[in-house]
């Protein structure tokens, strides 16, 4: 009489398929390494039959927000597993899923909304993942910064993207000091709560540029209000903070926005009572959009006479005493 031999039952495979237009797709197999999917911004039809694909065939999905992400899978019929990532846990994490990328998994990373790596941590992964020798592959598509772009009616020939601002006034105005003679249209990020606060402290130090808030972009409620800064500022101040997803651009310096010679002298003195001639000329420039060699040489004729006013001074009160 023998034995019968049990072996366990294995795991029934997870079908890689996904449903569009209410019918049924498999996704085609995968690649070892990271596979970096924009997903969409607003709109659930904005993404592609490849992204699909991707997520319904990777082996996880690695989210920023899980439940956003399952709203996603759900409406596409997609079952793949998700990995929560995000800035809390990205340190603990990442060193996991280093090693699954080591052992030849397929994992998907996807962000919120939109392209990943874009103000989200899954920049480190993709560090790392590259550093390590993984294939890291992107599956492109809708992306907030470029929507907001070709919407904006402002210059798309060179932009800077800044993302989120920091949320103390000071270092805000600092940062937009920083970045005011940046010869494109500047990109920002904002909460709906600091949006207020955010553009007028944009019109005092960038003065009466062109700007556009996009906002709730691809959804429903898609909103563009253009303007000039300081209008747009006044309006926003009497408003209630408005809801959504909010991308904030401004028009480059034109040849107007350069201040005059009487503005930069003030200021140029202003700083250098505080700071060396170099730092001193390099803020004024960033702030008025003045060329910064022109300010910097102008920054050493203002010392040099504080210098001689100042031994004057003394030497007058030395006089005085004897």
């Amino acid at each position: 009489m023998t034995r019968e031999s049990h072996h366990p039952a294995q795991p029934t495979p997870r079908p890689a398929t996904f449903t569009a237009f209410g019918l049924q797709a498999e996704g085609q197999p995968l690649a070892p390494g990271l596979h970096v999917v924009a997903t969409p911004i607003g709109n659930l039809g904005d993404i592609s039959l490849r992204a699909l694909g991707t997520l319904a065939a990777a082996d996880a999905i690695i989210a920023e927000d899980t439940r956003v992400t399952r709203t996603l899978l759900a409406h596409y019929g997609i079952t793949t597993p998700l990995v929560a990532y995000h800035e809390h846990n990205a340190e603990v994490v990442r060193p996991h899923l280093l090693a699954r990328l080591a052992s030849g998994a397929k994992l998907a990373l996807v962000s919120d909304a939109g392209t990943p790596l874009v103000s989200d941590p899954g920049f480190k992964l993709v560090i790392e993942s590259v550093a390590a020798g993984h294939k890291v592959t992107t599956v492109p598509g809708a992306s907030a910064v470029l929507a907001a772009l070709v919407v904006a009616g402002l210059p798309t020939d060179r932009f800077y993207f800044e993302g989120f601002l920091p949320q103390k006034q000071g270092a805000r105005r600092t940062r937009i000091a920083e970045i005011a003679a940046v010869p494109g249209t500047l990109v920002f990020f904002e909460s709906p709560r600091r949006l207020a606060a955010m553009l007028a402290d944009l019109a005092a130090v960038l003065g009466d540029r062109e700007a556009a808030i996009a906002r709730e972009l691809t959804k429903l409620y898609e909103n563009v209000r253009r303007g000039r800064l300081p209008g747009l500022a006044e309006q926003y101040a009497q408003e209630e903070p408005p809801k959504g997803e909010i991308v904030v651009l401004v028009a480059p310096p034109g040849e107007d926005d350069a201040a005059d010679a009487a503005t930069i002298d003030e200021r140029l003195r202003e700083a250098l009572k505080i700071h060396s001639v170099k730092d001193a000329a390099a803020l004024v420039a960033a702030e008025t959009g003045a060329k910064r060699r022109d300010v910097y040489a102008r920054a050493i004729v203002l010392a040099a006479a504080t210098r001689t006013e100042e031994t004057a001074s003394d030497i007058g009160e030395i006089g005085d005493g004897g």
